[in-house]
């Protein structure tokens, strides 16, 4: 196959270059310079040109890893997470349409849309009650890609990924606790610490991005990404601070962050059925993610 990663230079970006590239003929695209890959197409990052990238060249399947990841930005600057998460998706998916309408299109979600779930776990038909801009404007790009599907017929799919983690991401709870280790031995984290999370290390999400492509409907439907393991913030900091042998006290100040969920957990029987089995356990990732860590120092 033939396969275009949007998003190419971004953190499950790099992963699903590397992946697919084992078995397929992979293409790149982000606004990110780069004169040296083969396969590589620069965009505009003001005023992106899809059309002519599908009207360039045939593609099978096309992958968007692209747009914003931060709930505290989207707070911040809700029309720049708008434009990335959705308008884009629009934009990506109209010339799709018009260009190369035979094109898988699998669109990278977040776990962001379901908000506080009704219940555990979370199943893909429970009710989207998003409680930040980012998981609001998530679930509209899902929204697009479910109406290109239905009113024009394209192949499309929306993943929701979980709390993915792994070599490379700079951001979120394990870059956050091995950067505030290096000044102090006494970590303070938002919450109670019984906030709960399902973690998927990134090898494993770009597996199951590999089922998606081969064995998903692509009738713009949404499927969890997901361990179906519900882990407590409080049990992997100590697990990571374990891990990096640091004699580090974590304490919680007990109070929520703005557009943070309480629990989560996935229901993943619809990925499984695809084929997907987890490979890396929580224990095994962080260990990889700790030794990346302090390869970077």
């Amino acid at each position: 196959m033939k396969i275009l990663i949007i998003g190419a230079k971004g953190f499950i970006g790099t992963h699903c270059v590397e992946y697919f590239s084992r078995k397929h003929e992979v293409w790149q695209c982000d606004i990110v310079v780069d004169y040296t890959t083969p396969n590589y197409l620069l965009l505009d990052a003001t005023n992106a040109n899809y059309e002519e990238i599908f009207s360039t060249t045939h593609f099978d399947v096309c992958i968007n890893c692209s747009g914003a990841a931060s709930v505290p930005d989207s707070i911040k600057h809700p029309q720049r997470d708008f434009n990335l998460n959705t308008f884009t998706v629009f934009k990506q998916l109209d010339s799709i349409r018009t260009q190369a309408p035979l094109c898988k299109y699998v669109h990278i979600s977040s776990a962001a849309v379901y908000g506080n779930p009704i219940g555990l776990p979370i199943k893909e038909n429970h009710a989207l009650t998003p409680i930040s801009p980012y998981g609001r404007h998530k679930k509209m790009g899902e929204d697009v890609v479910e109406e290109f599907y239905t009113q024009f017929g394209l192949k499309t799919c929306s993943i929701r990924v979980f709390s993915a983690y792994g070599l490379g991401l700079k951001k979120q709870l394990f870059w956050d606790l091995y950067q505030k280790q290096k000044t102090t031995n006494k970590v303070a984290l938002f919450g109670t610490g019984k906030e709960s999370r399902d973690f998927i290390y990134i090898t494993d999400l770009v597996q199951a991005i590999g089922c998606v492509v081969q064995k998903a409907d692509f009738k713009g439907e949404a499927i969890n990404i997901a361990n179906g393991e519900e882990l407590t913030i409080e049990k992997v900091s100590t697990c990571f601070y374990k891990l990096l042998n640091n004699n580090v006290n974590v304490s919680f100040d007990g109070e929520e962050r703005k557009g943070d969920p309480i629990n989560w957990v996935a229901d993943n029987s619809k990925l499984q059925q695809l084929g997907y089995k987890q490979k890396t356990s929580i224990e095994e990732g962080l260990l990889n993610y700790v030794k990346w860590l302090k390869e970077q120092e």
